[in-house]
């Protein structure tokens, strides 16, 4: 999830001047976030952005709705940037919009014994599912959800998902378990997005606290600081003692967060230039080292043909490859990313909408499901999610 700025300029709104060298985490963190942005006044500013261009291609604007022509084969908005390594297009299937009404949609999660999937949308305070079986949708899965964001699936089946104030987890028997609310003596900004790992049932959670700086998709905490509470940071709960602490905080705002395919690496999006001038559209890379985190660094810079968005979610396939949800440039950019293990970009998704997070799922897991903006999309592509949510 990201609140975007208040005081950015048009035409400055979604380009940054990326480098290649990580940001360092110093103090200036916190003088620089006395500048606190919210989403709506950005989205006047992205709408100048991208009238020009929205305008030129309305006439030739894809129809996903329910009554629109089959899509030709191949599909044009599943682009090959590198045909050497990006295999995953399959040349006889079509994006679909399995739904649209969301507010801001968010947090996917794939449930692989009951076949479903889970997502949020945050404003309307609410979780929804889609039941793979037949298409249902059920539209009050989760209500109220206390503002939930990301989920996720343990090994056990449990969902474990990021409310506004607080890490849950819904048990077998229907009750909820409070997972983490306080780290380091003080409260948490607010959860954003977890990973569990198999080994240890270990949960990795990002805590950028995008739900304590907005009313539209939280409660303002009034704290002065874009900074809710505490400085931003990734944390690890241990499954035997459930204790918690911080393994990195070298993001200006941790959102997304994902394991590598072979649980050496984890990778954290980076969406601190809704509130930091300094910080970069990037995706940053950690070795993992059991309950450690160490040698962190840029491994994606999001800018593409000059112009740089948000990575808000991710997700990795079997081959090691990276899917980022990504958005607010405009058409030819928003929809999902994908980048090798060494962090080129070989190949999008294009959709009509920004994308905040995505997931693998389906009877295969080779079923890309998207939850962009007011809409949940999906397709089918040639390879596997490497893990189980």
């Amino acid at each position: 999830m990201i609140v975007l700025p208040d005081n950015k300029k048009p035409g400055r709104t979604f380009v940054t001047n990326p480098s290649n060298a990580a940001p360092s985490n110093t103090a200036k963190h916190e003088n620089d976030g006395a500048k606190a942005f919210d989403r709506r006044a950005i989205l006047r500013g992205a709408t100048a952005l991208v009238a020009t261009a929205m305008a030129a291609s309305d006439a030739a604007a894809r129809d996903y709705g329910r009554n629109a022509e089959p899509q030709r084969y191949p599909d044009p908005d599943i682009v090959v940037i590198d045909d050497k390594r990006f295999k995953a297009k399959v040349g006889n299937t079509a994006i679909k919009r399995l739904y649209t009404g969301c507010l801001w949609a968010e947090g996917p999660a794939w449930n692989a014994q009951g076949q479903y999937l889970v997502w949020s949308d945050i404003p309307a305070n609410r979780q929804l599912r889609y039941l793979d079986d037949d298409g249902h949708i059920s539209e009050q899965f989760h209500k109220p959800s206390n503002e939930a964001n990301g989920s996720t699936f343990d090994f056990e089946g449990r969902q474990i998902t990021a409310e506004r104030t607080r890490l849950v987890r819904y048990e077998h028997d229907g009750t909820v378990t409070s997972l983490a609310e306080q780290a380091n003596g003080k409260q948490l900004n607010g959860p954003n997005d977890m990973v569990v790992h198999p080994n240890d049932k270990s949960i990795w959670f990002t805590d950028p606290g995008y739900g304590a700086v907005s009313i539209y998709e939280g409660q303002r905490a009034n704290t002065g600081s874009v900074q809710p509470y505490q400085k931003e940071a990734v944390y690890r709960i241990d499954a035997a003692t459930g204790q918690i602490t911080k393994v990195a905080d070298e993001p200006f705002k941790p959102n997304g967060i994902a394991f590598s395919h072979d649980y050496k690496k984890v990778y954290v999006c980076d969406t601190g230039t809704t509130h930091y001038p300094n910080a970069k559209n990037i995706v940053w890379q950690y070795d993992l080292n059991g309950d450690k985190l160490s040698n962190p660094r840029t491994l994606i810079d999001m800018t593409l043909d000059g112009k740089s968005g948000f990575p808000d979610g991710l997700r990795v396939d079997i081959d090691g490859n990276i899917w980022v949800g990504a958005g607010w440039v405009g058409p030819g950019y928003d929809g999902v990313q994908v980048f090798a293990p060494d962090g080129a970009r070989i190949g999008q998704i294009l959709l009509p909408e920004t994308c905040a997070n995505l997931t693998f799922g389906g009877k295969k897991r080779n079923r890309l499901f998207m939850t962009a903006s007011q809409s949940l999309y999906a397709v089918y592509v040639e390879t596997k999610g490497a893990h189980n949510c």
